[in-house]
């Protein structure tokens, strides 16, 4: 090996010798874990431990030791790694920092480095002798995954920390309820679970389509799973911002309680869990006993994701977009409410709805975010946006001083099709190949140097209408979320003018990496056999939703 293949790109990697020079990792080598590293040791023992079979014991007094450190004139997520024939040493602004660091040490060592097991037992490791200095561009590099349409067991999701981690991404965004599943346990509500969280049937790829999968579907995650998965995260130095969906997408929980939906309108006690996509008519009723409802759900969930288990942890995502107004413009007494508190209409209404739990989180020293949508009547200080139905959500959001999340759907949601290909399985939306994905540009132009400090960074999202399982959410995600990881972390030109071709190049070797993790990525040449999904017997066309051409610049 000749050359060093990393994915993010380091702002900076030299050959520690004039020319490529290895040294090797075997079963003498320690690890000196100085003080506040100790978690990133307890990390590498586990994971280069499974793979080398090396013990990695504790040890100081000699060169072949794997030295962690803290260095305070770094910055915070910074990191510095030098091999240079003497102690390695991996030095970062923070315990976050030393941590990104120790993903590239592992980077170095190849792809067997990813594997639970040793494949070759007794051999000693090469280490290319080089010194890499990088740190992140953006503070919140991000992944949602939709838990709600398609049920993730818990051991799946630790999977996809993991992999969060191997790409430096450190906020998971949990999509925990929506109309069609409600997936956290909240003991005072146990109905939410207990008929929340199940489905009867499960429609069959796009909501046109005429086809049914007649088995039930669902899952949760009991409060001891949920902290077991918020503390899996902290140790991997990754923020879990849970999403319980208001007062839109609330089927589910309207079914396991039909007191919260307008009763008024409809008869409520009918309602089952949402057995289709798209957006239920079906929401929240602006009743107090409806505010009091779901403070309880809060008051839980506080709990379950305390606010300094990492640095983004203190945010709670309430949904709030896509909410229907039929019903309460049907609904005497949400037309009554209407008129009690001054407002001009249904929107306003539901600008009244957000900021009520906007104020009831702030109170409790916590931050919402919601999805672009919310900023339509105003927002508390503090509360911080999810721009997804274009750029321009996050550009009138930062104009107004509030901190902007970009996630626009045309450009990161992968859930839309990687290629215009007959063999794609389900496609849904514009074609987003992973060279799309590599130009994605966060940052709108259109912003001041001061309104873009508001940016706090970008986030894919993996939502799972027509994903029905790990295989195929592992397709839509990678390779595209490697592409986006590195729009996330490194400083990278404008997008017409990154190297997309030294990203393929460096991709060969990251490819290696995903199958040692099992990752069942969508290859560079198009789906394998098991992975296309024609159109059934008897059925002509897609079942899917593909939108032709270029998506819009909005």
């Amino acid at each position: 090996m000749t050359d060093v293949q990393l994915i993010p790109a380091p702002r900076k990697l030299n050959w520690s010798p004039p020319s490529p020079e290895y040294e090797s990792l075997d079963a003498e080598t320690t690890i000196e874990a100085r003080p506040g590293t100790e978690g990133v040791a307890r990390w590498l023992r586990s994971t280069l431990g499974a793979a080398t079979g090396f013990p990695l014991a504790d040890g100081h007094d000699t060169d072949n030791r794997i030295v962690l450190a803290i260095d305070p004139g770094l910055a915070p997520e910074g990191y510095r790694l030098v091999i240079d024939g003497y102690a390695r040493r991996i030095e970062g602004g923070s315990a976050a920092g030393v941590f990104w660091g120790a993903q590239t040490f592992r980077q170095l060592l190849g792809p067997d480095a990813y594997r639970r097991a040793p494949v070759r037992p007794g051999r000693d490791w090469d280490l290319p002798m080089v010194t890499v200095e990088d740190a992140p561009r953006f503070r919140w590099r991000g992944l949602m995954l939709d838990v709600s349409r398609h049920f993730m067991p818990k051991d799946g999701v630790l999977r996809h920390l993991d992999l969060l981690a191997a790409h430096k991404l450190n906020v998971f965004h949990f999509h925990l309820t929506d109309d069609q599943g409600w997936r956290i346990q909240i003991e005072r509500y146990p109905r939410l679970t207990e008929v929340g969280s199940w489905r009867a049937r499960t429609k069959f790829g796009h909501r046109a389509s005429p086809l049914w999968e007649e088995k039930p579907h669902g899952g949760f995650y009991t409060q001891d799973d949920i902290r077991e998965i918020v503390a899996y995260a902290a140790e991997r130095h990754i923020s879990v911002v849970p999403e319980i969906d208001i007062p839109g997408h609330s089927q589910a929980a309207i079914a396991a309680y039909p007191e919260l939906g307008n009763t008024d309108v409809i008869d409520t006690t009918s309602l089952t869990v949402w057995d289709n996509w798209g957006v239920s008519q079906n929401v929240l009723a602006p009743t107090d006993n409806t505010l009091r409802f779901y403070e309880g759900v809060f008051e839980e969930l506080l709990d379950l994701f305390p606010a300094d288990a990492a640095p983004f942890s203190g945010f709670v995502h309430i949904g709030g977009d896509e909410c229907a107004k039929d019903q309460w413009k049907q609904s005497p007494t949400a037309q009554a409410r209407i008129k009690e508190l001054g407002l001009a209409d249904e929107d306003a209404l539901q600008s009244w709805f957000i900021r009520h739990f906007d104020n009831w989180l702030s109170a409790r020293g916590r931050r919402l975010i919601g999805w672009d949508e919310i900023l339509e009547g105003g927002l508390a200080e503090g509360a911080a946006v999810s721009s997804w139905r274009g750029y321009q959500g996050g550009i009138t959001a930062a104009r107004a001083g509030h901190d902007v999340v970009m996630c626009p759907e045309q450009q990161v949601y992968l859930d839309h099709r990687q290629d215009a290909g007959e063999d794609e399985p389900m496609p849904i939306g514009y074609v987003r190949t992973l060279e799309d994905v590599y130009r994605f540009e966060p940052v709108p132009p259109q912003l001041t140097e001061a309104e873009a400090r508001h940016v706090l960074g970008t986030q894919a999202n993996v939502w799972t209408e027509v994903m029905e399982d790990h295989a195929r959410v592992d397709y839509q995600t990678y390779p595209r979320l490697a592409a986006f990881a590195e729009v996330a972390w490194s400083a990278l030109p404008a997008p017409a003018e990154r190297d997309f071709a030294d990203f393929e190049r460096r991709m060969t070797a990251h490819y290696e990496r995903l199958d040692a993790l099992g990752v069942a990525y969508r290859p560079p040449m198009g789906p394998l056999p098991w992975q296309r999904r024609p159109a059934p017997e008897g059925m002509t066309g897609s079942l899917g939703r593909p939108i032709e051409g270029a998506p819009p610049n909005v």
